[in-house]
């Protein structure tokens, strides 16, 4: 084999090496979920995706209303995963087991929210949609509660309200008129099967290729 051939396999056999070093971390990369993800929660005992619309309840706070709902289609079902306010959580980057975070409803805007009002169906503590354009308070904050590093798209997960200490849960209880056949969504205080919940659809946002590129959220 003379020496140009020889350099020829040689570049040949880096490509490979490069290229499989890419596809490695792009693979690694694809299976969490990050920064800026935009993604479906489906609470893993129900079957109910989380859900929200420009619903008040007519008890507690009077705030946007939040729900489970069977359907995997309904847009009103689409939440972003953002970092808690005041605090750097770079697009694509992936969210930590633990990590404080905001969870916005893409539709309204508004945050997932818990605070000391009672739940009208099931009188567990009430979770709503609360905030304009992103930005309440810090009553929207939520950690991941997770087994490994970071939190992985096939894993089922808890989130737990970082004010007042509940489980982003749900036990079945059905609304009546105007919005039929939705569950309640509800804090509870201690981890059990109602309170697990897993990524389902969603479009999940890859670290940037421009080491020098730092969109925050």
């Amino acid at each position: 084999m003379g020496p140009l051939r020889v350099l020829s396999v040689f570049l040949d056999f880096i490509l490979v090496c490069f290229m499989f070093v890419q596809c490695g971390a792009r693979d690694l990369d694809s299976s969490y979920v990050t920064c800026g993800s935009l993604v479906k929660l489906m609470n893993t005992r129900h079957s109910v995706r989380l859900h929200s619309h420009d619903v008040k309840y007519g008890s507690g706070s009077g705030q946007q209303s939040v729900t489970g709902v069977d359907s995997a289609d309904d847009a009103n079902s689409y939440w972003r995963i953002r970092g808690k306010p005041d605090s750097v959580c770079q697009r694509g980057v992936p969210i930590r087991c633990g990590q404080a975070i905001r969870i916005t409803h893409m539709k309204t805007g508004r945050n997932l929210h818990s605070h000391h009002f009672s739940s009208p169906l099931s009188n567990n503590q009430e979770v709503s949609a609360f905030g304009e354009n992103g930005e309440g308070d810090d009553l929207d904050v939520w950690t991941v509660q997770c087994g490994e590093t970071y939190w992985e798209r096939d894993d089922a997960v808890r989130f737990k309200h970082v004010g007042t200490e509940v489980f982003l849960s749900v036990t079945g209880e059905q609304y009546g008129h105007p919005i039929r056949g939705q569950r309640e969504v509800h804090g509870m205080p201690s981890p059990n099967q109602h309170n697990y919940w897993k990524v389902m659809e969603g479009v999940f946002i890859q670290p940037s290729s421009d080491p020098v590129h730092h969109d925050e959220l």
